[in-house]
């Protein structure tokens, strides 16, 4: 069967008006962002220090899927509140918790997924440490929360 040119402009010019309707109303599909990771969060090792006359120790964390956050999540942030008086703090700060959800120690300042290496909170060495920590990422610019395995606190 053949058509006549007309009617082949028609059946296009019908064919265009549908997609065009088609993809207004439907949209095309968004790729959507790739999901962060949960930081994998484990113990590097226990280090004892003096500060004035008290003996501390400190517990050293280092996260195995560091790279895997991009760098933008660590990059100053100064349209964001500051950290005290830091103006330049990170878009994203790191809290480390004992697994009650008491915190140990909070990094405001990290400029690069690497320096999730350089997670650590000290107690005074009389006191018992928590069995178990993790840390929680908080995104400020999304205003999300990445929340670690727990680990422990002896190697």
């Amino acid at each position: 069967m053949s058509l006549s040119p007309r009617t082949r402009s028609l059946l296009q010019l019908i064919a265009l008006i549908a997609f065009s309707t088609a993809s207004q109303n439907v949209g095309f599909a968004q790729p959507k962002p790739k999901p962060k990771p949960k930081p994998v969060l484990f113990l590097t090792a226990v280090e004892s220090f003096d500060e004035g006359e008290k003996h501390y120790l400190r517990y050293r964390y280092d996260v195995s899927n560091k790279r895997r956050y991009p760098p933008e999540m660590f990059a100053a942030a100064p349209s964001l509140p500051p950290c005290g008086e830091n103006t330049n703090s990170s878009r994203t700060w790191v809290t480390i918790y004992d697994q009650r959800g008491n915190r140990l120690n909070s990094f405001c300042a990290f400029t690069r997924p690497g320096d999730l290496g350089g997670v650590w909170f000290a107690l005074e060495q009389a006191v018992i440490p928590p069995s178990w920590v993790y840390i929680e990422l908080h995104d400020r610019a999304t205003n999300r929360k990445y929340k670690s395995n727990l680990a422990a606190t002896t190697l």
